[in-house]
C-alpha cells in the first residue's frame, strides 16, 4: 500500500517551512522571514501514530502577477492535486487576509480533506484569535505554534483520520511489480514499449515527455508483471516545467510500490553523478535492483567493450555490487530478452527465506574461517542468527555486545551469506542485537 501524501499550503510567510521541519524532525526547508523563500515543493517522510506518509512543503500561494510568484502558485496547485490531505496554514496574529480567502476558494475546488491550522498561537491566552477563522468555512481551526511545537499532535490526529483506508493499488503478492527510474531521455518509455512489444507508452525525443507514473500489466512465460513507468528525475536546479517539478516524488512513490527497480542508464552519454543519486533512492528503499544500460547499439564497440563498461558501472555504483547489469537496446530490441529473467531472479531473491539452521551453519563456518577481531580487548561473540523479514531479506545476529560488530565484519558476514544462498539483485540487511 502506497503512503498517503499530505501537503502544507497557504499564503507566503505563514510558517509553512517551520511546521514542515517540526513534523519531519529535520531542518530541511529553508526558513527565512522573506515571502517566497520556499520556491519549490520540498518533501520528506513523516510518521504519526504508526502512519507513515509523504509530507510536502509548498511555496506560498500568492495571487500577484510577478513571474516568480506565479510559478510558486502553480507549484502549490500541483501539490494540492497530488495530496490526499491538505493542511491549510494561516497566521493567527494577522487574522484573515484577502489572500487567505483566495487560498480557501482554491482548496474548496480541490474536493480534498482540508485541515485548517492557525499558526503562531503561542499560548492559551491567544486562543481567542481562532474565532474569526471559522468564517473560512473549513471547520474547526487547530491552534498550533511552529516555533514552540505546540498543538501539532492534535492537528496530526485529525490529519491521519482522513487517510484513505482502501487503496486501489494494493499489491498482488503473486505479481512482480517493477519500475523504471533514471534521468530524462535515457529511454525508459522506449524500453517499456520494447518489453511489451507494442506502443503502449508515448515515446518522444524531447526530455521529460513522461509526466506521470503509468502502470501497465502483462504476462510472459507464466509470470505476471506490472511495470511502472516514471517521469525522469532531474536535478532541482535544472527543472523548468511546472509538471516536471513533481516527477521526483512520483518516481519515489513508484519505487515504494515496486519489488524490483530498473535503474536505466544511457550508454551513449555515459554515467553521471545524477545516475548515482537516482539509484540511491531505490537502494535506500531496500528494493531489488537491476542496472539497465540502454542504447548499447549507439556505442562504438571495441574488444571487451561490454566488460569495460561494466567495470565502469561497478566503479561508480559500488553500493550496488549485488545488482546485475544488463546491456540492451530498446530501439533495436537487441538483447531485450535478457532483461525479464534478471527481473524475475531479483524478485525471487528479494522474497527469499533461509532456514535458520542453515543460516547458523554458514555463520559458524564464517567464524571458523575469519574469527571476529577484538576491539579494545573485547571480542565479539556471535551466539545465534535468524532471518526476521523479506523484501529485503533482513537478518538479526544476536551477539554479546552489538558495539563490537565492526562494519567491515558485518560486510564479511553479508558476503558469506550471499555466497551461500545467492541473493543476487537484492540488498540484504544485518542487525546486531544483544542477546538477553
Amino acid at each position: 500500500m502506497r503512503k498517503s501524501v499530505v501537503a502544507i499550503v497557504g499564503r507566503p510567510n505563514v510558517g509553512k517551512s517551520t511546521i514542515f521541519n517540526r513534523l519531519v524532525g529535520e531542518r530541511i526547508s529553508i526558513v527565512e522571514d522573506t515571502p517566497g523563500v520556499t520556491r519549490d515543493r520540498i518533501y520528506a517522510d513523516a510518521e504519526w501514530l504508526n502512519h507513515s506518509f509523504n509530507l510536502i512543503d509548498t511555496g506560498g500561494i500568492d495571487l500577484s502577477d510577478e513571474p516568480l510568484l506565479v510559478q510558486v502558485r502553480e507549484q502549490a496547485e500541483v501539490a494540492i492535486n497530488e495530496a490526499d490531505v491538505i493542511i491549510f496554514l494561516v497566521n493567527g496574529r494577522d487574522g484573515i487576509t484577502g489572500a487567505d480567502e483566495e487560498v480557501a476558494k482554491l482548496l474548496f475546488k480541490s474536493n480534498k480533506p482540508v485541515i485548517l491550522a492557525v499558526n503562531k498561537v503561542d499560548n492559551f491566552e491567544m486562543h481567542e484569535l481562532l474565532y474569526e477563522f471559522y468564517s473560512l468555512g473549513m471547520g474547526q481551526p487547530f491552534p498550533i505554534s511552529g516555533t514552540h511545537g505546540l498543538g501539532l499532535g492534535d492537528m496530526l490526529d485529525e490529519v491521519v483520520k482522513h487517510f484513505p483506508t482502501d487503496r486501489e493499488d494494493d499489491l498482488d503478492e503473486e505479481r512482480i511489480y517493477f519500475s523504471l527510474i533514471g534521468r530524462p531521455n535515457v529511454g525508459k518509455s522506449s524500453l517499456v514499449n520494447a518489453m511489451l512489444g507494442e506502443e503502449r507508452v508515448i515515446v518522444s525525443d524531447m526530455a521529460g515527455t513522461t509526466k506521470d507514473a503509468i502502470d501497465t500489466s502483462f504476462s510472459r512465460d507464466d509470470w505476471d508483471f506490472t511495470i511502472i513507468d516514471t517521469a525522469g528525475m532531474r536535478k532541482r536546479g535544472k527543472i523548468y516545467e511546472n509538471t516536471e517539478k513533481y516527477s521526483q516524488l512520483r518516481a519515489l512513490k513508484a519505487i515504494e510500490r515496486s519489488s524490483v527497480v530498473l535503474v536505466v542508464i544511457d550508454a551513449d552519454t555515459g554515467i553521471i553523478e545524477q545516475d548515482k543519486k537516482i539509484a540511491g533512492y531505490a537502494h535506500e528503499a531496500g528494493k531489488a535492483i537491476v542496472i539497465v544500460v540502454n542504447k548499447w547499439d549507439t556505442v562504438e564497440k571495441e574488444q571487451d567493450s561490454m566488460k569495460k563498461f561494466e567495470q565502469e558501472v561497478r566503479k561508480h555504483f559500488q553500493f550496488l555490487s549485488y545488482a546485475p547489469v544488463v546491456f540492451l537496446s530498446a530501439m533495436t530490441k537487441k538483447r531485450i530478452h535478457t532483461l525479464l529473467p534478471e527481473v524475475i531472479r531479483a524478485a525471487e531473491n528479494h522474497s527469499k527465506r533461509v532456514q535458520t539452521n542453515l543460516l547458523n551453519e554458514v555463520i559458524e563456518d564464517s567464524l571458523a574461517i575469519n574469527p571476529a577481531p577484538s576491539i579494545k580487548g573485547q571480542k565479539l561473540k556471535i551466539l545465534y542468527a535468524t532471518q526476521v523479514s523479506i523484501k529485503p531479506p533482513t537478518f538479526v545476529v544476536f551477539v554479546n555486545d552489538p558495539t563490537l560488530m565492526h562494519f567491515t565484519y558485518e560486510r564479511f558476514l553479508e558476503n558469506r551469506i550471499r555466497e551461500a544462498f545467492g541473493f543476487d539483485g537484492t540488498p540484504i540487511k544485518i542487525f546486531a542485537r544483544r542477546r538477553n
